[in-house]
């Protein structure tokens, strides 16, 4: 099965800009307060957007699930998938749009190998990943690792590929480069102290409206 990884290839010549709006999704129920059940295989369909344009070029385009499938996942945060985008087989992890549900990064190599432009309807089926897949640490953070206690890297070694991503995930959810490197330092000294999860991290983003999915072209062509 082919592996799509996460990337944030910043090539390609800048366009105009243009408006810019969030998907629009059905109204979605209050959070639910304990994990649902999860749906072997989900099927759905989606519209590929393309992402605003901004100040550093992208090439990468997204979906947001409709809160009907997103409902049937077992977790409102990160959640490492697999199935098919478009036929094609594929893995990834879908990231919290801040209201409850999911969205879905879709690199250049999979929209090729999918056939697929912006603006088209994409069939997927995706189910949720027995084993986490170990993520990819931010370079920075590998540094900080890397000159941090005895203490700390035994912690990090010993926790789950899941408590890595958590890590990792409240690192980079920091809008500024100051607050992003605070918290690496201050993931440093928790996991020396022991800590195997940030705290009082909302993952979801749903009551601290720190995450969101990303604005979308009204002019993708």
């Amino acid at each position: 099965m082919r592996t799509v990884q996460k990337d944030n290839i910043m090539a390609g010549i800048a366009k105009p800009r243009s408006r810019a709006t969030r998907p629009k999704r059905t109204a979605r129920p209050s959070a639910p307060t304990r994990d649902v059940p999860t749906a072997s295989n989900i099927r759905f369909s989606a519209k590929l957007l393309r992402p605003a344009p901004r100040d550093d070029a992208v090439d990468w385009t997204f979906l947001l699930l409709p809160a009907n499938a997103s409902n049937r996942l077992p977790s409102r945060g990160m959640m490492s998938v697999e199935g098919t985008f478009n036929g094609v087989p594929f893995q990834a992890t879908l990231d919290p749009d801040g209201q409850g549900g999911h969205w879905l990064k879709v690199n250049p190599t999979l929209q090729e190998a999918a056939g697929a432009t912006p603006g088209d309807r994409i069939p997927l089926e995706i189910r949720p990943m027995a084993d986490e897949p170990e993520p990819a640490v931010p370079p920075d953070v590998q540094q900080a690792l890397a000159v941090a206690s005895a203490k700390a890297r035994t912690t990090w070694s010993d926790i789950t590929p899941a408590a890595r991503r958590d890590w990792i995930h409240w690192i980079t959810s920091g809008k500024r480069a100051e607050t992003r490197h605070k918290r690496t330092r201050t993931a440093c000294d928790m996991l020396a102290k022991g800590k195997r999860r940030p705290c009082c991290f909302d993952r979801s983003g749903m009551y601290s409206k720190s995450l969101s999915c990303p604005l979308a072209d009204e002019n993708p062509s």
